[in-house]
């Protein structure tokens, strides 16, 4: 635990690590408090408010980059009053609107979404060193494991005990109240010998858009692409087996294990390359399916899996930061964020197409194909970059 410990000892991270934990929390909670909104509120159904979700999942991906690129030129600041007026707006105001304008808001409100998952991986690669980055990531990822564990059973309590509408308006509150804490903490996300070397000029996308850097985000987009579905595989297999009541027992063992790994991870000297723990991510979702019974059996089959999760995710935002540049890190923690969203739109309706026409076990395979598709793809890319750099090389003469 000594790295741990010199993590946290570090100026401003333990203040950084609270702060975005319970920033992540109205983010973690969003697409369920919409879901609720619209098939419960609205009464539109599932199908209405899976549209619903999959336009403010649009506007997210599209935004996130766009909003990083605003932190690389004029600061934190300046972005977190933009986005907090408008994604509070967005639930303070979209509990009134009838179902088509929801939707055209919400598609801005993606846009507008405070990025709370960049914030925190900028401000890490700011305040901590390289040497500690893998462990801080670690902690990171920890941090979000637990968020998501908060922010959806919250969202369904005041759905259920009060109505969706003043979930949306908890929803507005929590953001609100995020963004004035963002505003006064100010977090860095420079370094102060980056802050000195800066000269003001925007490094060209291409100069730090490699193929390694596309293949970091690829592995980020197939890491999650694997936890949504197998969340959905999850709900399949348990309400098939007539057990959707132990649903929040297994979710919650999974996330559990998840983050032990994420621990382990922080505290290794040397860590497997990204593609390795995607592989393997992949490779050991498969046969999950194939492993699982009763819901105490289909917890155990979760479990060499789930241990890879937060490790992956993880050494993309170490990856990410190593290989950005400080004046283009923001953009590039925005893509990242992308990624992820992607990953998830992707993952949840892809798997619950294969459960609906085959099996919940289909599911897990399908997630698990998808990562080791992802992993090949990494490889390809990252082994171009290699035979790029070796051509580069001057040719030694005699």
């Amino acid at each position: 635990m000594q790295l741990y410990r010199r993590t946290l000892a570090l100026p401003g991270v333990r203040t950084l690590m609270v702060l975005v934990f319970l920033a992540r929390i109205p983010m973690s909670a969003s697409g369920m408090v919409l879901t609720l909104h619209v098939a419960v509120g609205l009464g539109h159904g599932y199908g209405a408010a899976g549209t619903a979700g999959a336009i403010l999942t649009i506007g997210i991906a599209l935004g996130a980059p766009v909003m990083g690129r605003v932190v690389d030129r004029y600061g934190l600041r300046p972005m977190v009053i933009v986005t907090t007026l408008g994604e509070a707006t967005f639930w303070l105001f979209g509990r009134y609107l009838p179902y088509p304008l929801l939707l055209a808001a919400g598609f801005v409100g993606g846009l507008l979404v405070l990025p709370s998952m960049s914030i925190g991986r900028q401000a890490i690669a700011a305040l901590v060193p390289p040497e500690l980055r893998r462990t801080a990531y670690s902690m990171d990822s920890v941090s979000t494991e637990l968020s998501f564990m908060v922010g959806p059973a919250t969202a369904v309590l005041l759905a259920t005990q009060f109505s969706t509408a003043t979930a949306m308006l908890a929803m507005a509150v929590g953001i609100a109240v995020v963004g004035a804490a963002l505003l006064v903490v100010n977090p860095a996300v420079r370094s102060e010998e980056e802050n000195a070397a800066a000269t003001g000029e925007r490094v060209p996308r291409r100069t730090w858009l490699t193929p390694r850097m596309v293949a970091v985000l690829i592995i980020a987009a197939g890491a999650v692409f694997i936890l949504a579905g197998t969340e959905v595989a999850i709900v399949a297999q348990l309400r098939e087996n007539d057990e959707l009541a132990y649903t929040g027992i297994v979710v919650v063992a999974w996330s559990a294990i998840s983050a032990v790994g994420g621990l382990v991870y922080g505290a290794l000297p040397r860590s497997p390359t990204q593609v390795t723990l995607m592989a393997w991510l992949g490779l050991l979702t498969v046969p999950i399916g194939l492993l699982s019974g009763e819901w105490w059996l289909l917890a155990v089959a979760l479990l060499p899996a789930s241990a890879l999760c937060a490790p992956t995710i993880a050494a993309t935002g170490e990856e990410v930061s190593r290989l950005a540049p400080a004046a283009a890190r923001g953009e590039a923690t925005g893509m990242q964020s992308s990624a992820f969203t992607l990953g998830a739109a992707a993952g949840a309706p892809l798997v619950g197409f294969v459960v609906d026409h085959s099996s919940p076990g289909w599911g897990f395979a399908l997630a698990g194909m998808g990562g080791v598709l992802v992993a090949a793809v990494a490889a390809v890319l990252i082994a171009r970059q290699h035979r790029r750099a070796a051509d580069a090389l001057p040719v030694p003469v005699g």
